[in-house]
C-alpha cells in the first residue's frame, strides 16, 4: 500500500501491539485515529476492515486526503465511549477487535491554539471536540474547592489546594485566557522541578485536560463498549500513558476476567462472575529501550491486550473501576 501523506506521528507500542493480536483478521475499530498509525498498521497486518474513530473533527478531516488510499478504512466521527453503537452504524455490530490509545495525541499538543501545552502560547482551550466548557471555563468559574478537587483527583496534584487558592486570587484582578499565562502562574507558585522531573504545569494541565474532556468517564464507558461490541475471540488493545488511566484499565481487565482481589474476613467476597475476557498477556506490555529513545512519549506507555470470551456483556460500574469521583457539571 502507499504511505499516508500525514505529517510524521509515531504511533507508540505499534509493533508490540500487532505481535500479540496476530494474526490480524476481520473487522477492527480504532477508538482514537488520530493520525491514522494504528488503523493503517493493521489494515497492512491483516484486517479486511478498519472503522476509524475520532472526536476531533480535525482528525478525520486531514485523513480525507489519503483515506481512499485505503479502501477498508472507514472513518467515523464521534466518542470511543459509544463505540457499539457507532460500529453498528457503520454495519459492523461485531468486532473482531479494538484498538484505544488513550489520552492527548501528540498533534494536538503541537498545534498551539487547541490550549494543550503548557509550553506553546495559545487560548486555554484544551477541548478535543470543540464543544462544551473549555479549560479557560473552568478556570475562570468554577469554585476554589471544586478546582482543587480537579486538580488532585485527576491530576494527582499534591499542591492542589495551594494552586486553586492562587487561581481563584489572581482571576478576580484579571481572567485566564492563555495556557502561558496560567503556566506562568505554576511555576511561580511551584518549586522548580529537578532534573528528570516534569515541568511543574504538568500535573494541572493533564487534570484541566481529562476534566473538560470528561476523558476517565469516557475511558470507563469506552470499554464498557468495547465488551458489547467485541465478538468471541475478539481483541481489546489498550494503550495507556499514566497512572489514572492504567489503573483503570487495568481493573477493568481484572474485574473481566475473574482476576479481581479475593475477599476476606473484613470485605467478604462477591459472588464470582463468569469471566468475559482473557488476558493475554496476563501483565501489561511496556515499550522497549529502543523505542523510548526513538520517541520519548513512549516513555511511560503501557499496553494491557485481553481476548474476548462466549460470555454475554454485564453492566459496568465505573466507580468500580477506580473513576475519580470529581464533579463539577452543574457549576458551570
Amino acid at each position: 500500500m502507499m504511505a499516508a501523506p500525514f505529517a510524521a506521528h509515531v504511533p507508540v507500542l505499534l509493533h508490540p501491539l500487532i505481535e500479540a493480536v496476530a494474526p490480524v483478521a476481520g473487522v477492527w475499530l480504532d477508538g482514537t485515529f488520530g493520525a491514522g498509525g494504528y488503523s493503517r498498521a493493521l489494515l497492512d497486518a491483516g484486517a479486511a476492515r478498519v472503522i476509524g474513530v475520532d472526536r476531533d473533527a480535525s482528525a478525520l478531516a486531514r485523513a480525507a486526503g489519503w483515506a481512499p488510499e485505503f479502501p477498508g478504512l472507514t472513518l467515523a466521527e464521534g466518542r470511543f465511549g459509544t463505540l457499539d453503537r457507532l460500529a453498528a452504524s457503520a454495519g459492523a455490530p461485531a468486532l473482531d477487535g479494538v484498538v484505544l490509545d488513550i489520552g492527548v495525541s501528540s498533534m494536538q499538543i503541537d498545534e498551539a491554539d487547541r490550549g494543550f501545552s503548557f509550553q506553546k502560547d495559545g487560548p486555554l482551550d484544551m477541548r478535543m471536540g470543540g464543544t462544551g466548557p473549555s479549560a479557560a471555563d473552568l478556570v475562570n468559574r468554577l469554585p476554589e474547592a471544586v478546582l482543587a478537587d480537579i486538580f488532585y483527583g485527576y491530576g494527582e496534584e499534591r499542591a492542589s489546594r495551594r494552586i486553586a487558592r492562587a487561581i481563584v486570587t489572581d482571576r478576580a484582578k484579571v481572567p485566564f485566557e492563555t495556557t502561558l499565562q496560567l503556566a506562568g502562574l505554576l511555576e511561580r507558585l511551584l518549586p522548580r522541578p529537578k532534573r528528570g522531573e516534569p515541568h511543574a504545569a504538568t500535573r494541572v494541565f493533564q487534570a484541566l485536560r481529562i476534566a473538560v474532556n470528561d476523558e476517565l468517564g469516557e475511558l470507563a464507558a469506552g470499554l464498557a463498549a468495547a465488551e458489547r461490541a467485541l465478538a468471541p475471540g475478539g481483541w481489546l488493545a489498550v494503550v495507556t500513558f499514566h497512572s489514572l488511566e492504567d489503573r483503570m484499565v487495568k481493573r477493568f481487565l481484572q474485574l473481566r476476567s475473574g482476576a479481581g482481589p479475593r475477599g476476606s474476613r473484613h470485605a467478604p467476597e462477591a459472588e464470582a462472575e463468569a469471566p468475559r475476557f482473557m488476558l493475554a498477556p496476563k501483565k501489561a506490555i511496556l515499550p522497549s529501550e529502543a523505542e523510548v529513545a526513538a520517541n520519548p512519549r513512549a516513555r511511560s506507555a503501557k499496553l494491557r491486550v485481553a481476548r474476548r470470551l462466549d460470555v454475554p456483556a454485564g453492566r459496568v460500574d465505573p466507580v468500580a473501576l477506580g473513576l475519580p469521583q470529581v464533579g463539577f457539571g452543574g457549576v458551570l
